[in-house]
């Protein structure tokens, strides 16, 4: 972790031009030890796997999700202004965005050492910036590596085989010495965030696959137009699309410091997502998270890791209400981004956060009714999409440039790689 000395590597990364590790993104899959056992790229590395310092996980890690200053909400909307909109999640912002500042997402890890969490979702920024918008990443560094939870012994369990892995990763996904990054969204929030975005804006739910309506949304006309509906499949496809992008884009914030730093890595999908999250195979324990079966279900539905990670539906809390319950509280409760005492951005951050509306009881009702029918005509919530999703994937590890000397032109890595083992390791 950062100290009074850090790795010449460090400066580089600090200097290292933005357009450089745009244009200079590329995957680049072969790490000290792999190797290829035929066919026109076989190769064995001379070299035993190298481990990432826990500076260079760390490095990777903040770029993915790090806590990167105060969310500056949405300002305006003319339904309901003066007061502020009120859709965001979290007060803090993070190196990605997510819609409407909903964050429902946090980041898991595994490398030799084990598995991990950085909770990071509702945390507040992790140093302040100066008056030139300049955030100190030794301060942010060392702040981040406190939100670290450890979850297991040893690497991540996950089969180097089909199906748990699609058979062009077996030889390279979460091999030794590999840092393994793994976005999880909360679905179920984000659904029901999104239910609460759509009554805010005067819109119901339709449930468009039995062709109905929500039983009682009739009694809730004086709070909005019941007849202007979005329908069930497109509203939960268009969240599943949101978290998808919060989840992809964290990936790759990532992948560009992999190009930064000089480290090896990609990202990818290529991992079965209930093999990750432990709802595959009774004997790959996974990231150990819990899931519900039933018949009218094509897939296990997985809904959190007790005490880590749990989606705001059942069985993590009894009905929806309650989940709805919760949700304001994360919104309008202490440290939420429309709590008064929260700090911000803000001259007057108090009186700004303060603007926004609380979802009062009759709004809650509303909301709790339709999210109740999802869970009682479906058996879970969200009905047509899991509660918890993992789709992409970022690995870090170091390169064997021997293997792309002999298998490219130049030109196939870029100079923060030829020189990684010099800047960030003194050899």
């Amino acid at each position: 972790m950062p100290g009074s000395t850090m790795p010449p590597g460090f400066q580089d990364l600090l200097e290292f031009p933005l357009l450089d590790a745009l244009l200079g993104r590329r995957s680049r899959r072969f790490f000290l030890g792999a190797e290829i056992t035929d066919g026109v790229m076989a190769h064995r590395s001379r070299h035993q796997p190298l481990p990432l310092t826990e500076l260079e996980t760390m490095l990777v890690l903040l770029s993915m999700s790090g806590t990167s200053g105060w969310h500056n909400l949405i300002f305006r909307h003319p339904a309901y202004a003066p007061h502020l909109s009120n859709y965001a999640g979290a007060a803090g912002g993070r190196t990605f965005p997510s819609a409407a500042g909903f964050h429902t997402s946090q980041i898991f890890y595994t490398d030799d050492s084990g598995v991990y969490m950085v909770d990071s979702r509702d945390a507040p920024p992790l140093a302040e910036r100066d008056a030139d918008g300049r955030t100190d990443p030794e301060a942010a560094l060392e702040a981040f590596g406190g939100r670290v939870i450890r979850l297991q012994e040893g690497r991540l369990d996950l089969p180097p085989e089909v199906p748990h892995v699609e058979g062009h990763n077996t030889w390279v996904a979460n091999a030794p010495g590999s840092l393994l990054a793994i976005p999880v969204g909360d679905l179920a929030q984000h659904v029901l965030l999104n239910i609460m975005y759509m009554l805010q804006n005067d819109t119901v739910l339709f449930d468009d696959i039995n062709g109905r309506s929500v039983p009682g949304i009739e009694g809730y006309a004086d709070l909005v137009d019941v007849n202007n509906v979005w329908p069930l499949s497109f509203m939960e496809s268009l969240s599943l699309a949101e978290v998808t992008a919060e989840l992809s884009t964290a990936c790759f914030a990532g992948s560009l410091m992999l190009q930064a730093m000089g480290l090896g890595g990609w990202l990818f999908n290529g991992l079965n997502p209930f093999s990750v999250l432990g709802a595959e195979a009774p004997q790959v324990r996974g990231l150990g998270f819990d899931f519900q079966t039933d018949e009218r279900w094509p897939t296990p539905n997985v809904t959190g890791l007790p005490g880590v990670m749990e989606a705001f539906c059942p069985p993590n809390h009894p009905d929806m209400r309650t989940a709805t319950d919760a949700l304001c509280e994360r919104k309008f409760g202490q440290c939420g981004p429309y709590h008064p005492e929260t700090p911000g951005p803000f001259q007057d951050t108090a009186k700004v956060r303060g603007a926004a509306a609380p979802h009062n009881e009759r709004f809650r009702e509303c909301v709790a009714l339709q999210a109740q029918y999802v869970l009682d005509t479906f058996g879970k919530f969200p009905g047509t999409v899991p509660s918890v999703y993992v789709l992409t994937y970022l690995q870090a590890h170091h390169l064997d440039l021997e293997f792309y000397d002999e298998k490219f032109k130049p030109g196939a890595y870029l100079r923060t790689h030829k020189n990684h083992m010099e800047r960030w390791h003194g050899e």
